[in-house]
């Protein structure tokens, strides 16, 4: 099985000048259980020679300004390693019932979300959380909304395949070698196998399974939106756009604080990154009962559910915006609807549910980032950030034929 990777907590100092800020959830990957060597970068636990992340006919297409990205070097990026994870992101053989593919939860058109409140595994069973998108996950230095202990696409990837509470791709101990001899029969597969995994004999296994659908995932990247086109001096705002570029910005609307990266987030990793720390944040969306435990919902209470710190309860990672107009409805659980309604909460301080199961004041929760505090926004500042991020969507991430169904333009 996959190494767990190595992290650790990190305070921040407060400086004596200012009061103490509310807890906020941080964390450092480590990158390296051992000293780090002149010319290599990390890549998980392992020391990585930047030479040995990609094979003679891998070439990245990277946005312009976007950096190098880590890969591990036990899974260099090939293209024809790129091609078999494609294809077997969109098979519905790999699913114990063989009826789900990955890409059921990553719909190219949706930016690689599916536009439901939480996603919905192969059984029919709901899993607790929004279905994030997979474009530039490969800068994402931990995986999903609250898992600061899964920092590569690999370790994350066993998850769905072998979840079983909830269950998502449904494969488990029973149907496991059902499951790969289908794709030992098919003799394409057993070809793209061979030609990917040359090095080994028996190659279709999950391990190289997962390689391959990891491979293709790093390889999906967004980055070509009219905002990048501006930047670039190709393309011009709006009065509208520019004005919520600046609120976005600014102190006023403080968005870039959780989204200031060039992935328009503030967990990225790249090559020669040596160390990673990163964020998760309690956002004040729920405080069910308003008592001193800030409770979230049960079973969805961010890293609290792997470290069982009070002060970890409903932190989740900040996602990109890039493409968000596509990805509704939003939050880690999906629970807010639309643009306009996540800046309604973010504009208060966090949501005040009325009535029902989780009715609580999140404006008051005692774990709520100090980032996120009342600010004001009239309706046409709020018009000209959701006009700004309009201009987050790459639209050719949506048509681009090397992320597309390969079965559709098969004809099968």
């Amino acid at each position: 099985m996959l190494r767990a990777p190595l992290y650790r907590r990190v305070d921040k100092e407060t400086p004596s000048s200012r009061p103490a800020p509310r807890p906020r959830s941080r964390w450092l990957v480590v990158l390296a259980a051992g000293g780090l060597l002149a010319g290599c970068i990390e890549s998980g636990t392992t020391i990585v020679d930047p030479s040995r992340q990609t094979d003679a006919n891998w070439s990245w297409d990277l946005p312009p300004n976007f950096p190098t990205p880590r890969v591990p070097e036990d899974n260099p990026m090939s293209e024809t390693k790129f091609q078999l994870g494609r294809r077997l992101f969109y098979d519905t053989r790999l699913s114990g019932n063989g009826t789900y593919a990955c890409a059921n939860c990553h719909l190219q058109g949706m930016a690689f979300t599916d536009g439901l409140a939480v996603s919905v595994g192969a059984t029919g069973q709901k899993t607790p959380r929004n279905s994030p998108s997979i474009a530039n996950a490969v800068y994402h230095p931990t995986l999903t909304w609250a898992r600061p202990d899964l920092t590569t696409l690999e370790e994350q990837m066993a998850v769905p395949l072998f979840a079983t509470d909830p269950v998502e791709m449904g494969i488990n101990d029973a149907n496991r070698e059902t499951v790969l001899q289908r794709f030992r029969d098919d003799p394409d597969y057993g070809r793209q196998f061979a030609e990917a995994f040359a090095e080994e004999v028996e190659s279709v296994n999950f391990d190289n399974i997962i390689k391959a659908i990891a491979t293709f995932q790093r390889g999906v990247l967004t980055g070509n939106s009219r905002f990048e086109r501006y930047q670039r001096g190709e393309a011009t705002l709006t009065a509208a756009e520019e004005r919520g570029r600046l609120l976005f910005n600014g102190e006023t609307a403080e968005c870039f604080h959780c989204h200031g990266s060039f992935n328009f987030n503030d967990q990225v990793t790249y090559r020669g990154a040596r160390s990673v720390e990163t964020l998760f944040h309690n956002t004040g969306l729920y405080n069910i009962g308003d008592t001193a435990e800030g409770l979230f919902p049960e079973g969805n209470r961010g890293i609290y559910e792997l470290s069982a710190l009070p002060q970890d309860m409903g932190a989740f990672r900040a996602p990109s915006l890039y493409n968000v107009e596509l990805t509704a409805p939003y939050m880690h659980d999906g629970s807010v609807g639309t643009l306009e309604e996540v800046l309604d909460v973010y504009a208060a301080g966090g949501r005040h549910i009325e009535s029902g199961p989780y009715a609580g004041d999140g404006r008051y929760n005692p774990f709520k980032s100090d980032l996120i505090t009342m600010i004001s926004l009239s309706e046409q500042d709020k018009a000209d950030i959701i006009a700004f991020l309009k201009t987050l969507t790459d639209h050719s991430l949506l048509t681009n034929p090397r992320y597309a169904d390969p079965f559709q333009t098969e004809g099968e």
